[in-house]
């Protein structure tokens, strides 16, 4: 049985190797994490002719100095399947994340819940999700590519009353359902 799973592992190498002397891969920066001075940094593999590999990274380190907080870590991986063929026109993915998070008294927008602009959450999330999207080319290197996704996260989290506090309110943990992912990126394709 040993030798039997250890040659289908070894043909299974084989088969990737010669998959990735022909592979394509992406670089990408999404732009609306840009717009919330998050670092980000996403890199798609091509794994055949319709399938790929994306892997988004994003950091936000800042403090601001009226005391609201945005501070994050994330990885959202996500396998996708090209229609046409891989990083052109539309998409499906399966994706997963997880994220380390510290946020809180965030401005006092209509959208924002009066919870996270008068407390700061900090804690991690994890969960997976489905994703659709479309990539367009604008030169022979360059490209836009939007995507929206829906899933699963759990969120595990301690509650504090403002964010320089240290008492803790509460520990708490919830289940989300909704949105899960969403980007306008901005994509260098490296041949």
């Amino acid at each position: 049985m040993k030798k039997l799973r250890l040659i289908f592992i070894f043909l299974l190498a084989c088969c990737a190797i010669s998959e990735m002397q022909a592979q394509k891969v992406a670089v990408k920066s999404n732009l609306l994490y840009d717009a919330t001075a998050t670092f980000n940094l996403g890199v798609e593999l091509g794994l055949a002719r319709k399938w790929t590999l994306d892997v988004p990274v994003n950091v936000n380190p800042w403090k601001f100095s009226d005391g609201m907080r945005l501070r994050h870590w994330g990885i959202q991986p996500e396998v996708r399947y090209w229609f046409c063929e891989r990083f052109r026109r539309t998409f499906i993915g399966l994706h997963a994340h997880y994220a380390d998070f510290n946020v809180g008294s965030l401005p006092n927008w209509s959208f924002i819940s009066k919870n996270m602009q008068q407390n700061r959450y900090e804690g991690h999330l994890y969960g997976a999700g489905i994703s659709i999207g479309h990539a367009w080319i604008l030169k022979r290197r360059w490209g836009i590519e939007a995507t929206l996704g829906l899933g699963y996260a759990r969120i595990v989290y301690d509650k504090y009353p403002c964010a320089v506090c240290g008492t803790r309110l509460k520990s708490g943990n919830r289940d989300y359902f909704g949105p899960t992912k969403v980007g306008i990126s901005l994509i260098y394709l490296i041949k």
